[in-house]
């Protein structure tokens, strides 16, 4: 007979698996349709994709069942099939994997991503039918995942104590830091879901490994208490259609170490982990005993940089012509300025929340620091933001700044994309940057669209038309719009030349100049020069600094696009707070000076809310612009 899995949770850890959704998604499986429908339709590829879990290692193993109530399903139709759908779910699961693997019922948030206000009589029925199914259906315990509310938690949780006293793991996805959704500190909600019978609590999606330890630093909780851990694959980037993530199996052998030692006691994977990541876990775990070795430090608060969400749309800077010939404009551009010398800009994105005190304080201090232009993402990583809109006119108008605002093809049709560049224009901001935009799945709002009309490609031309006098539509403005239009370029890939080609797709459709993803390599400023250089629109390189040792991690391994060499990860090891800070502007600095011996472009993200760190590096590029040894850079003789 099986062990109960809370005596085995009391020895050992247990390899729990990895994602269904987006392996069902590799395998060729589009979004958009139910995964839980394929219990029935596809009953073979459900069971071969628990195989393999298995076979990697993993002896926790979810039903395929995260979606399947009665909500959920019935905007497939399906609403008639919950029981049918949780009952192939469970028998899946048991016949596609050994007698000494647990099967868990998977059972996720109702209220999560829903747009439309559910009664609390209606998603306590939902729950009970789900809950009721898979308990009929013969799981060893049931596992609450993906859920933001603690009071839609706690009712899941009454519920399956009412019928059942099989093990029961809450997991809550929230970002790294927060409170639940509904304002509950996380260890007074941990407290109270032990008190309601949950005899495991622990995190899930949302954020990588390095968002997932951070949340465990928050609790505390008597020696016998136990954590479960799943992780994604750090955090998803949204390329030409596809859904990709960085963070490698490698870097999750790493983390399950440092999971374990924290007092996870089920570590698996969720979104992007594949068997690849499993495997990975179980080597980096073999022989591990609770208790035997001390947890070590994390990153702390500053630890996973919020810079980490522009990093996902940083874009770029290139000009493919200057003024428009007969439009009076009052002031350069930022492709006239970079023809003439070296040119600064600086990321400082909108607060979260509805004071703009702090955002205003930086703008001022950037201004004083004369910057050449103040760049704002659109909502990046899909984390909700005030508008750059506004805050781009109040710069302007308050402060005197050239505003540059990123606008991301996931949140508006081609309708609100157009009206939105008109909007711009009326306010006399000209320069934007065309961005696809991080899927609003992965956001703080999971539960909206994204729209994606439009692609970055086809965003730019039709900016440019814009600039012709045409509507989207095909029919004639009573005006020419103005606008210095930029595309994104990421030179940290595995192919540069493809990259190149891709970049040459946007200099067709009309980008005015380039902005890139952060460079940490001194080697790669040449490289990229050379690769870039027949493209006739400058350049704008993407400088961004580490703010500590858990910040370079998390970049490293669990942000698309940015990668660390060995050399940079050394040199972080071991450091935060201002001694952090100091290191990663001293390495900003030694990057800059490679950098401009290329590029008149610099493009400097500041890190989290750090803005005194762009001030500091922007008075380096003013300082060492006016050397000797940069009066003859190869960028410089071919721009003028």
């Amino acid at each position: 007979m099986k062990d109960d899995l809370r005596a085995v949770l009391r020895q050992r850890v247990v390899i729990g698996d990895g994602a269904m959704g987006t392996f069902l998604y590799q395998m060729g499986f589009p979004v958009g349709i139910s995964y839980e429908e394929l219990n029935l339709l596809q009953p073979n590829v459900i069971a071969d994709v628990h195989r393999r879990y298995y076979e990697a290692g993993a002896r926790f193993i979810e039903t395929n069942t995260f979606s399947a109530n009665r909500e959920k399903l019935s905007k497939f139709g399906l609403e008639g099939e919950v029981e049918a759908i949780n009952r192939s779910g469970v028998e899946l699961a048991r016949g596609a994997v050994g007698s000494d693997a647990f099967v868990i019922g998977a059972i996720g948030s109702i209220r999560a991503g829903m747009r439309k206000n559910l009664r609390t009589k209606q998603v306590e029925a939902d729950l009970r039918q789900q809950i009721s199914a898979l308990l009929g259906a013969g799981v060893d315990g049931l596992l609450l995942e993906t859920f933001y509310d603690l009071e839609e938690m706690m009712l899941a949780v009454q519920i399956v104590r009412g019928l059942s006293d099989l093990p029961l793991i809450c997991q809550f996805a929230i970002e790294p830091g927060g409170n639940t959704r509904d304002g509950v500190p996380l260890q007074q909600a941990s407290e109270r879901l032990r008190q309601a019978g949950a005899d495991v609590v622990g995190f899930n999606c949302r954020s990588g490994p390095n968002g997932i330890m951070r949340l465990m630093e928050k609790l505390t909780a008597p020696e016998d208490t136990v954590f479960s851990a799943f992780p994604n694959a750090g955090l998803p980037d949204y390329v030409d259609g596809r859904y990709s993530y960085a963070a490698t199996p490698e870097y999750f052998a790493e983390s399950a170490l440092k999971l374990a030692r924290m007092g996870a006691r089920i570590i698996g994977g969720c979104c992007g982990t594949t068997p690849d990541h499993i495997a990975a876990i179980r080597s980096a775990l073999e022989g591990f005993v609770p208790g035997g070795e001390p947890a070590p430090q994390t990153a702390g608060a500053d630890g996973q940089s919020g810079r980490a969400t522009a990093a996902l749309t940083v874009v770029g800077g290139t000009d493919a012509g200057s003024r428009r010939a007969g439009s009076a404009q009052a002031e350069p551009t930022i492709v006239d300025l970079v023809r003439q010398r070296h040119t600064v800009i600086i990321e400082w994105d909108p607060p979260r929340d509805l004071d703009i005190t702090k955002f205003m304080e930086g703008a001022a201090a950037l201004k004083e620091a004369r910057i050449d232009a103040l760049t704002m993402a659109d909502n990046s990583v899909a984390m909700t933001r005030m508008s750059n809109m506004p805050l781009g006119s109040i710069v302007k108008e308050k402060l005197g700044m050239r505003p540059l605002l990123h606008i991301a093809c996931r949140d508006r049709n081609l309708i609100g994309t157009q009206s939105h560049l008109m909007g711009l224009h009326a306010l006399g901001i000209r320069h934007v940057l065309a961005v696809t935009g991080d899927p609003a799945r992965f956001g703080d709002l999971p539960g909206s669209s994204s729209v994606y009309d439009l692609t970055s490609f086809e965003m730019i031309r039709m900016i440019k038309q814009l600039n012709e006098g045409i509507a989207f539509s095909g029919k004639p403005l009573n005006q020419k719009a103005d606008f210095v239009v930029g595309g994104a370029f990421n030179p940290n890939v595995k192919w540069l030349d493809k990259a190149v080609q891709r970049l040459e797709r946007k200099v067709d459709a009309g980008v005015d100049y380039i902005m890139t993803q952060p460079v940490y390599d001194p080697a790669m400023f040449k490289t990229i020069y050379e690769a870039t250089r027949h493209l006739g629109v400058p350049v704008f390189i993407g400088i961004m600094p580490l703010i500590s040792e858990g910040n370079a991690v998390f970049l490293h391994n669990e942000v698309p696009g940015i990668q660390l060499p060995d050399e940079v990860m050394a040199r972080m090891k071991g450091l935060r707070g201002e001694e952090g800070r100091a290191m990663g502007n001293a390495i900003s600095k030694e990057l800059l000076d490679e950098a401009m011996r290329y590029f008149q472009g610099i493009y400097i993200m500041t890190p989290m809310s750090f803005y005194a760190m762009s001030v500091e590096l922007t008075d380096y590029v003013r300082r060492r612009s006016g050397a000797a040894d940069f009066s003859c850079t190869p960028m410089q003789n071919e721009l003028k």
